[in-house]
C-alpha cells in the first residue's frame, strides 16, 4: 500500500512541478511586460520587478496547477482501470487520494502566505521600483509629450533641455495630504530618491500657490518633496495591501476613527441646534460629513473582509484537488487536457461567481465577511458527494 501511495505522490509531484515552473515563468513574463508598457520601464527595471512579481504569479499558478496535476494523473489511472484494480484487491480509493489531499493542504497554507506576501511586500516592492525609475520615465514623457502625471502629481513644460525643464507648471499634493499646491518656475529639475518612494523637485525663480498662501522666490532654489509611495505604516496603505498581522491593529484604529467622527457629528449637530444655526443643519457640510463616515465604514468593511478572503483563496487548492481528483476518476478519461477542462469548467461556472459575489457584498458591508468561504463550501460539498460515489461505486 505504501508503494502505491509513493507512486501516486511521485506522479502528482512531477506533473505539478513541471507545470508550476512553466506557468509561473509565463505569468511573471506577462506581468513584467504589462508593467513595462503601463509604466514605461526599461530592461533594468523589469529585471528588478521579477522578485516582487513572483509571489503574485505563484498565487494564481498554484491552484490551477494542482487541479491540472490531479485531473491528469487520476484521469489516466481511472481510464487504465487502476482504480478498479485497487477495489478488486479490497483497497479503498482513499489509498491513492490521500497523497493529493495531503499535498493540497500544504499548498493551501503556502498559498495563504503567498497571498499575504503578494498583496503587501510584492505590491509595495513594485511601486518602489516604479518610483525609483520615475525620474527617467518622467523625462522621457516630458521630452515626447511635454506633460507627465502620476496620481496627484502632474507637470507641463514648454521644453526640456538636458535635465532642465523649461517654464514648468506643477500641480502637487500638499505636504499634509490635504488640498493641492501649484508652482511655476523659470526652470526646474526632477530627481528620484531610490528606496524612499519620494520625488524631489528643484525649482528656480519660482512662484508657489496654496489655499490661502502665495510665495514668490526670485533667484532662489525651492526644493519640494512629493511622496508617491506611503512609507509610514498600515494607516497609509489601502486595506488590500496590508499584511495579515497588521489587520487587528488597523481594524481597531479604524473603529476608533469612526467613533470619533460620529461623536464629532453629534457634537456639531447639538451645537447648531443650541445656537439656532438651522442653515448649518441643512447645509452641505452635513453631506461632506456623511460621505466621510460612509468612506470610513467602507474601509472598515474591506479590512474585515480581506483576512478571510485570503484564507479562502488559499484553501481553494484543497477544494480544487478534491473536486478535480474525484471528477477525473468518475469520468475515466485518459486525455490530459480533456480531463482538466472538464474539471475546470464547473469550477469556473460555480466557484468564481460565488467568490466574486461574496467578496463584493462583504466589502460593501451587506453580508458577514466570512461569507467569502461560501464558494469553498460549495466545492467541498460537491467534492464529498463525488468522493462518496467514487468509494461506493
Amino acid at each position: 500500500m505504501r508503494l502505491i501511495t509513493r507512486y501516486v505522490a511521485r506522479e502528482i509531484g512531477l506533473v505539478f512541478l513541471v507545470t508550476l515552473v512553466s506557468l509561473t515563468a509565463l505569468m511573471i513574463l506577462i506581468g513584467a511586460v504589462q508593467q513595462a508598457v503601463a509604466q514605461g520601464l526599461g530592461l533594468a527595471q523589469i529585471v528588478q520587478l521579477f522578485p516582487y512579481l513572483l509571489p503574485n504569479a505563484l498565487l494564481f499558478a498554484v491552484p490551477g496547477t494542482i487541479l491540472f496535476a490531479v485531473s491528469s494523473v487520476y484521469g489516466r489511472m481511472s481510464s487504465a482501470n487502476e482504480i478498479t484494480a485497487l477495489k478488486s484487491l479490497g483497497l479503498s480509493p482513499m489509498v491513492v487520494l490521500w497523497p493529493a489531499l495531503s499535498l493540497s493542504v500544504l499548498l493551501s497554507l503556502a498559498t495563504v502566505c503567498l497571498n499575504d506576501l503578494a498583496m503587501s511586500w510584492g505590491y509595495h516592492g513594485v511601486q518602489r521600483v516604479v518610483i525609483d525609475a520615475l525620474e527617467d520615465i518622467a523625462y522621457g514623457a516630458l521630452r515626447t509629450h511635454k506633460s507627465f502625471g502620476r496620481g496627484a502629481f502632474s507637470v507641463v513644460v514648454q521644453d526640456v533641455e538636458g535635465r532642465k525643464l523649461i517654464n514648468p507648471f506643477f500641480s502637487l499634493p500638499a505636504q499634509d495630504g490635504e488640498g493641492s499646491v501649484t508652482a511655476r518656475a523659470e526652470w526646474a529639475e526632477l530627481r528620484s530618491n531610490p528606496g524612499s518612494g519620494k520625488l524631489t523637485l528643484e525649482l528656480y525663480n519660482s512662484t508657489v500657490e496654496a489655499p490661502g498662501h502665495y510665495a514668490a522666490l526670485p533667484d532662489e532654489k525651492f526644493v519640494y518633496e512629493v511622496e508617491l509611495v506611503p512609507q509610514k505604516g498600515f494607516g497609509d496603505s489601502g486595506p488590500a495591501h496590508l499584511a495579515l498581522w497588521q489587520f487587528p491593529e488597523a481594524t481597531a484604529r479604524q473603529k476608533v476613527l469612526i467613533e470619533e467622527h460620529e461623536q464629532q457629528m453629534v457634537a456639531n449637530s447639538g451645537f447648531q441646534m443650541l445656537t439656532g444655526d438651522f442653515d448649518g443643519l441643512a447645509g452641505g457640510g452635513w453631506n461632506d460629513g456623511t460621505h466621510r463616515l460612509q468612506h470610513l465604514k467602507w474601509q472598515l468593511y474591506r479590512m474585515q473582509t480581506e483576512p478571510p478572503r485570503r484564507w479562502a483563496n488559499g484553501f481553494s487548492c484543497l477544494c480544487f484537488a478534491l473536486v478535480g481528483a474525484t471528477m477525473a476518476i468518475r469520468m475515466r478519461n485518459s486525455d490530459v487536457l480533456t480531463s482538466f477542462f472538464l474539471c475546470f469548467g464547473p469550477i469556473l461556472l460555480v466557484y468564481y461567481p460565488l467568490l466574486i459575489t461574496g467578496t463584493d457584498r462583504a466589502k460593501a458591508g451587506a453580508i458577514n465577511p466570512y461569507c467569502v468561504w461560501l464558494a469553498n463550501v460549495a466545492l467541498v460539498v460537491w467534492g464529498l458527494w463525488l468522493l462518496r460515489r467514487v468509494i461506493r461505486y
